[in-house]
């Protein structure tokens, strides 16, 4: 039976929360660390990787990574759905300033992480502090705030929702996806959070698959961004298993990451915009989709086990396998746990979005009815 379109939201949110639960206590690590750590692959849900010490340890402390606990990806996500929940349509730029910040500085949430209700602001990295520093302290143009920020998957990591407000309309996904994203980030970490919006929207069309999200991620994608689709594509597409695909994944994208291969010690001209580079979170996320074809437990994990920046990367690639095929895909158990984990109601923000996404495609349909029928009277006054 194909997914409705609420199925549809519901598995790419509760997909993305538990990708993220799953690849947080193993993030920044190799895939040689993370099964010595584990005396093998990370198969579900681990403690924290310093086990009792991780309110001490370094480089994480005072992170609660693990157990169930879903990240600044997921807190960023849910953040975003409350701005449509408030905008009850399209979003832009200016949305995020006028609304996105506000629930960062001021609307205080359980953060699992800290065990504790806190802004958002209070657990949000630097890149994301970004859009509080320019926008509300800097009072920037919204459209051009990300300019200056370092360049990585901070802008893509939470642009779930917009694929999914835009469901079946990856070219839609695309350009708002962009211009939400222009106040955070530029370049490649821009491109990156179009053409994932796009690669949920295009799970979303009856009868994808992963190919289809793949090809279209690649027809929309520009510069580095779909150089490094393009390659990890190609190699992905000589693997069924993620084991035997990580070391080949990761040399595929390697040319186009700017971070380079100590990922807790990146280069010089790490996540500095460029035209020839791109993010590595999102073409290895759509090379484990390939890998897994489209299973949800093959494709999280292998972006799990994958390590380096993995629960961003676990975040996106459950978000399309739980587009392409609803909330069945993604395993109970691990939703339950997660949720009770992390002490957040999961299924409450896809229930909201949801209820968006009607009201938009409503709107978003006699627009359209009245642009074709204005330009069926132009054509038909011009003969």
């Amino acid at each position: 039976m194909t997914p409705t379109l609420d199925d549809r939201i519901t598995g790419s949110l509760l997909g993305a929360a538990v990708g993220d639960a799953l690849g947080g206590p193993v993030e920044g690590y190799t895939p040689e660390q993370i099964a010595e750590r584990h005396g093998g692959r990370v198969t579900g849900v681990v403690g924290p990787w310093n086990s009792d010490s991780w309110r001490t340890a370094r480089p994480i402390a005072p992170y609660h990574k693990g157990d169930g606990h879903v990240t600044d990806d997921t807190l960023m996500t849910h953040a975003l759905i409350r701005v449509y929940e408030t905008v009850r349509g399209h979003l832009d730029a200016y949305a995020v300033a006028d609304h996105l910040v506000p629930e960062l500085m001021g609307s205080p949430v359980w953060i699992p992480e800290l065990e504790a209700e806190a802004l958002p602001l209070q657990r949000i990295f630097l890149a994301e502090k970004w859009l509080v520093a320019r926008l509300h302290y800097g009072h920037h143009d919204p459209r051009e705030a990300g300019a200056g920020n370092i360049v990585n998957c901070g802008a893509a990591m939470y642009m779930a929702p917009v694929g999914l407000v835009n469901a079946a309309d990856p070219h839609g996904a695309y350009a708002e996806a962009l211009d939400i994203a222009g106040a955070h980030q530029s370049s490649y970490g821009r491109e990156a959070a179009g053409v994932f919006a796009a690669a949920v929207a295009a799970a979303c069309v009856p009868g994808a698959t992963p190919r289809t999200v793949v090809d279209t991620a690649l027809a929309l994608a520009k510069d580095g961004t779909r150089a490094a689709i393009e390659a990890v594509a190609e190699v992905a597409d000589r693997h069924r298993d993620f084991e035997s695909a990580l070391v080949p994944l990761r040399k595929a994208v390697a040319p186009y990451d700017s971070v380079g291969p100590d990922y807790r010690n990146p280069g010089l001209d790490a996540r500095r915009p460029s035209r020839l580079h791109s993010i590595e979170e999102l073409p290895i996320a759509l090379g484990m989709l390939l890998v897994g074809e489209g299973d949800y437990r093959r494709t999280v994990l292998g972006a799990v086990n994958y390590g380096r920046d993995c629960d961003s990367i676990a975040t996106m690639a459950g978000a399309v396998v739980g587009a392409l095929h609803g909330e069945a895909a993604v395993p109970s158990e691990w939703v339950k746990r997660v949720a009770e984990a992390s002490r957040l109601d999961l299924h409450a923000p896809a229930a909201a979005l949801a209820a968006v996404a009607h009201e938009v495609f409503a709107r978003d349909t006699a627009r359209r009815r009245a642009h074709e029928s204005a330009r069926a009277a132009l054509t038909d006054a011009s003969r």
